[in-house]
């Protein structure tokens, strides 16, 4: 695809370093020249310095053979009003805008646009972290998938190193653990992890 990112911030970054790595054709516009030091030494999309409301730069970054755009500056008039040229100047049906305020997410809607509200993403993930309970999840990688199980830990296990723990059966290893709070620690044979009561174990298998 023939993808344009909108603002070169930390989000405009990870996008259009995401795109590019999966071989999309991808061109970055920003205001701020220095923005674009940012980006990966690998990056090979295209760099565009210019204001985004200016529409001979959207047009100068190739908007009118585009297949998707995306808005994705800091600043919510900015972004509304972009997307807004984008579609209705430019006939790009495939724009997506980030809203940073959720109770401005039905004014970008009324427009016809899609949106992501980091601000809702942040919260609902930050909920499900607090009030639902670790569930078996399956990742799949080529031709093969691996089971993953989360278990809170034994009392016996508390102030043990997570090396030290045997497997549940023969099929599944411990892959690594997650503490309290929140952040994970990977199994290795080279590293000393010692489990705290309350972290949750999580073990792998790789299934048939």
């Amino acid at each position: 695809m023939n993808i344009l990112v909108i603002g070169c911030g930390r989000v405009g970054i990870n996008l259009a370093e995401r795109l590019d790595e999966h071989g999309h054709d991808v061109a970055i516009i920003d205001a701020d020249v220095d923005r674009f030091r940012a980006l990966s030494d690998t990056f090979t999309g295209l760099t565009i310095c210019g204001m985004p409301m200016d529409m001979r730069v959207i047009q100068n970054a190739g908007v009118e053979n585009c297949d998707a755009v995306a808005v994705v500056t800091s600043d919510d008039n900015l972004n509304i009003t972009v997307s807004q040229i984008v579609k209705e100047f430019f006939g790009v049906e495939n724009v997506l805008a980030r809203i940073s305020d959720p109770a401005r997410e039905k004014v970008f809607q009324k427009f016809g646009l899609k949106t992501v509200c980091p601000t809702n993403l942040a919260g609902d993930a930050m909920f499900a972290a607090l009030t639902q309970p670790y569930e078996h999840k399956n990742l799949t990688f080529g031709v093969s998938t691996v089971s993953f199980t989360c278990v809170p830990i034994q009392e016996q296990w508390a102030g043990k190193d997570i090396r030290k723990i045997e497997k549940t059966d023969d099929e599944h290893s411990v892959f690594g653990v997650v503490h309290t709070d929140g952040s994970m620690d990977l199994c290795t044979i080279h590293r000393e992890i010692l489990l705290q009561q309350n972290d949750v174990l999580i073990f792998a298998n790789l299934c048939d």
